[in-house]
């Protein structure tokens, strides 16, 4: 059995999490997922979401992050974060796994 370490979440990503909760008048767990497909082999699905029994949860001030576990191993030690730029806001994934990624930073290979 190989210990597969999570992904950390930033500050910047929490507090954004907290902020889209706050507007929504409701906490709703941000999942991140990695599926085949992309330009690169493999794409980052972020979303809120309900959580499920196999989950692997991250929790930080009651807000949460799901990670199902067929993604933990492509997400093994990334960061999770925020970033506002002149393109866009968006949570975005720093993966040291990931040998090549997109310029939209949204797929990646392994």
């Amino acid at each position: 059995m190989s210990l597969t370490l999570p992904p950390t979440v930033t500050d910047r990503a929490w507090a954004r999490l907290s902020e889209i909760s706050e507007a929504m008048g409701e906490q709703k767990p941000l999942r991140v997922a990695v599926e085949g497909g992309g330009c690169s082999g493999f794409h980052y699905d972020i979303k809120l979401d309900e959580p499920a029994p196999d989950d692997i949860v991250l929790e930080r001030a009651g807000q949460k992050v799901l990670i199902d576990p067929v993604s933990l191993p492509f997400l093994q030690a990334a960061k999770i974060d925020f970033t506002d730029e002149l393109i866009g806001a968006h949570f975005v994934i720093e993966n040291p796994n990931a040998s090549s990624s997109c310029g939209c930073g949204t797929s990646f290979s392994m």
